[in-house]
This record gives C-alpha cells, structure tokens and sequence, in this order.
C-alpha cells in the first residue's frame, strides 16, 4: 500500500511538472505571438495628420496630379503620369482620420513605392492596444490588357495574416453588400474584386466624359509611373 501511495504521489508530481512545462511553452508562444503582433517596422514613418485640417485636400493632388493627367487626357497622344511616394503621402495624410471600421480606430497612414509594390501601412487601435498594419500590393497588366490589384501580403506587425485576412475580408465584403444592389461595371466593384479574388479587369477611368486606359504600371523606389492612352 505504501509503495502504491509512494507511486501515486510520483506520477502526480511528474504530471503536476508536465503541466507546467507545458504552461511554460504556451506562455512563450504566446509572448512571441504578441510581440510579433506589437512590432514596428523601420520603414514606417507617417506624416503628422494632426497638422492638417479634417479632410483638407492635398495642393499635389489640385495643383499638380490632377491638372497633369486633365490637360494630358483631352489630347489624342498616350501619356505618362508620375505619382511621386512624397505626393502620395501628402494625400492620404490628409484624409478624415481617424477612421472606425468594426469597432478598431485607423490612423497615422504611409505609403512607400518600393520595386513593383505599393506597400500602404497605417495604425489600428484595438481597444487601447496599437498594431501597426501593412498592405503590399503588386498591381499588374497581363498580356490581355487587363489590371490585377494583387493583394501579395497583409501583416499585422511582423506577422503575415494574408490567406486568413482574404477570407474574412471577402466574408464581411459579401456580407455588408447583401441584398444591395451593386452596379459590378462601377470601377469600385471592379477594385474590391481584383483585391478580395485576382480577378483582373479593364483598367479604363472616365475623366470629363472622356475614357482613358491604363496600359502600363512600372512601380520604382520612390514613384509610381503609369502610362495612359485617351479614347480607348
């Protein structure tokens, strides 16, 4: 009887250490999942938005972009427009943030050109803890002529989420527009498709009444170059 007791007490303690073993190794993924999740990333470096008035528009975007691709778009010659990382930045810092989507608070946007990516980054606030998000994307033209936004990566610090965060993005998507009537020849549509499933499409933008056609995306350190061709 005592050696059975003596037995008991060994395979208790030998469980009990076990146990806390296994309490010890799910405590340090868990910490490292965490601080994954809480990472900053070097090349993150938003514009002040406090700075700007709410939603006040950007002179690149008055004086510069959008007179350059008007002016350019009602002649019957293809063109070039530079979209440069710092005029782009200039642009969404000064947006309505923050921005509320499904109780988490999104502020402090950056954008960065990098080669054949357009890499969009931005701080969610989830109930008082911040995470810093980073969208990659590679926008391409096939061999048909057609547009594919390819979402490449979405991370939540250092760690990529992108096959989990296409599903439930596309989930809530299909959800939100439910019994809505959606035009799916409205660009917008087109957009979040090419996003949510790779489906490509026809790359052409109405400005004053008049079609124009992206033909060719070059993305480079710093600046994007889109070549366009009017009436087509």
């Amino acid at each position: 009887m005592q050696r059975t007791e003596t037995d008991l007490q060994i395979r208790k303690k030998a469980r009990r250490k076990k146990l806390i073993r296994w309490l010890l190794v799910d405590l340090a993924v868990a910490a490292i999942v965490f601080s994954l999740l809480l990472y900053r990333p070097g090349r993150y470096k938003p514009s002040d938005s406090g700075k700007y008035k709410r939603g006040e528009v950007s002179p690149y975007l008055t004086n510069d972009l959008s007179p350059a691709i008007y002016n350019a778009s009602q002649r019957v010659e293809p063109f070039d427009v530079i979209i440069t990382q710092e005029g782009l930045n200039d642009i969404i810092a000064r947006g309505n943030w923050p921005m509320e989507s499904e109780g988490i608070l999104l502020y402090a946007p950056a954008a960065l050109f990098t080669p054949g990516k357009l890499v969009l980054m931005g701080t969610a606030d989830a109930k008082g803890v911040e995470f810093v998000v980073t969208i990659e994307l590679e926008p391409k033209i096939n061999e048909d002529g057609l547009l594919n936004l390819q979402l490449a990566k979405l991370k939540v610090g250092a760690m990529n989420i992108t096959p989990l965060a296409k599903i439930i993005a596309k989930k809530m998507y299909m959800q939100r527009i439910s019994g809505l009537e959606i035009d799916s020849n409205a660009i917008q549509t087109k957009i979040v498709a090419s996003l949510l499933t790779d489906e490509p499409f026809e790359p052409v933008f109405i400005i004053d009444g008049k079609k124009v056609r992206i033909e060719n995306i070059t993305i480079e350190n710093e600046k994007l170059l889109a070549h366009l061709v009017p009436g087509s």
